[in-house]
């Protein structure tokens, strides 16, 4: 009888009772601290996917959790049927962190790009004059907004779409990185808004050109069409500023935000917009039982103070540099190309011998480094931006080895 490994018994548990919906890595995790995870059999790994960047600030990041703790003890959950004495201490700190009037609070990245939706459409009827129903949002190929049906609506991702029609409609879809397909697009009076990756991470960390940003959002304000940055992965100091968009000194109209809001240790997110995008929604328009919740709220400033205060964004941009420089000496022919901005980056590899993106994934974990496939042919690297240099040096070894393991 093949004795089964406490980790086998878990993977069992969860192909038996759980919804297959995911195809994850065959390691169980059971401990995290800083950029490292380990499994139930306590073997240490590199964690090189942050929870797809949820976990920026490190695994139980020790100032987010005592937030988390302390509160939990006192007050949990009022709903907004009532104030309670910590949101409006989050929203206010939140505001002026990131230079708007208000914030909208959620729970999920998804929810955050669904409230976005409504704004616009709300702002759309009410302050653009576009008629009842016809107001349209323009999107890009290769987007990941998220799962619901509105959002997958607008994806071109076959899996993420075939099956579950019928489809929302109202959004435009044009390639990304085309400044010439918006501009296009915005020709029609009914366009409302343009959402936007300013990075696309499930895409396989897709970098637009040098400009592609800052020429959207002029080509939105000369049209009346809101610039709304979905900065769900790429926020909070991920790829080496505050906000992705900073790299172009792009404002956005409506910024959504979520993952690492938390730390990656409760569910927050969060929509900020100035008044006159955001006041058009009024009571009972839009809304969430948990959103804004007291933890939430405490949660998400200590987050945010760990990100100010370590300075996470110097860190990311520094260490994101030496990471590609690293990687552009691996002595494979598997890497054809290494790309990305500050620690939010990826390597496109050329299969080898019908070793794909996956093969190499297992290999890493094997050799203690824990990365995820977004394509078959690319691999996305992104570590908790509290990685030393040390840390990320020996990181990339591991990365270097299992690559070159394949010939």
């Amino acid at each position: 009888m093949t004795k089964i490994t406490a980790s086998q018994q878990a993977m069992d548990l969860e192909d038996k009772y759980g919804a297959h919906n995911y195809h994850p890595l065959p390691v169980v995790l059971a401990k995290g601290e800083g950029p490292f995870m380990w499994d139930v059999e306590g073997k240490r790994y590199f964690d090189f996917l942050s929870a797809y960047s949820a976990v920026n600030q490190g695994h139980c990041n020790p100032k987010i959790v005592e937030a988390l703790v302390e509160q939990a003890r006192t007050l949990t959950l009022t709903s907004r049927a009532f104030y309670n004495d910590s949101l409006g201490s989050f929203e206010k700190f939140a505001a002026e962190f990131f230079g708007f009037d208000k914030l909208l609070p959620m729970n999920t990245g998804a929810e955050g790009v669904e409230t976005a939706i409504k704004l616009c459409r709300k702002w759309a009827y009410e302050k653009k004059g576009i008629p009842e129903n016809q107001a349209k949002i323009v999107v890009c190929e290769g987007n990941f907004h998220g799962r619901t049906t509105t959002i997958i609506s607008m994806s071109t991702d076959p899996d993420a779409k075939k099956n579950f029609g019928p489809y929302t409609p109202g959004f435009i879809i044009i390639p990304y990185n085309d400044v010439s397909a918006l501009e296009k697009a915005l020709e029609d009076p009914t366009v409302a808004g343009f959402m936007v990756e300013p990075i696309q991470g499930e895409a396989g960390v897709f970098v637009p050109d040098e400009g592609y940003l800052s020429k959207c959002s002029a080509l939105c304000k000369q049209k009346n069409v809101l610039f709304i940055a979905d900065e769900v992965q790429t926020g909070i100091a991920r790829t080496g500023r505050m906000l992705a968009c900073d790299h172009e000194n792009v404002k956005p109209d409506i910024l959504i935000l979520g993952k690492a809001l938390s730390g990656g240790v409760y569910p927050v997110s969060a929509v900020l917009a100035n008044d006159d995008i955001m006041l058009c929604f009024k009571p009972g328009q839009h809304g969430s039982t948990f959103g804004g919740n007291p933890i939430a709220a405490k949660v998400g400033i200590a987050a945010l103070e760990v990100v100010r205060d370590e300075k996470l964004a110097e860190r990311a941009e520094y260490l994101g540099k030496l990471f590609r420089e690293e990687c552009k000496n691996i002595a494979s022919n598997m890497v054809q190309i290494v790309r990305g901005k500050g620690l939010l980056n990826a390597i496109v590899i050329k299969p080898e011998n019908g070793s794909e993106a996956w093969d190499v994934c297992i290999r890493m974990k094997d050799n203690g480094l824990l990365a995820k496939p977004t394509h078959r042919h690319i691999i996305r690297f992104a570590p908790p931006l509290v990685i030393t240099e040390k840390q990320l040096r020996e990181a990339v070894g591991i990365i270097r080895k299992s690559i070159e393991s394949f010939g």
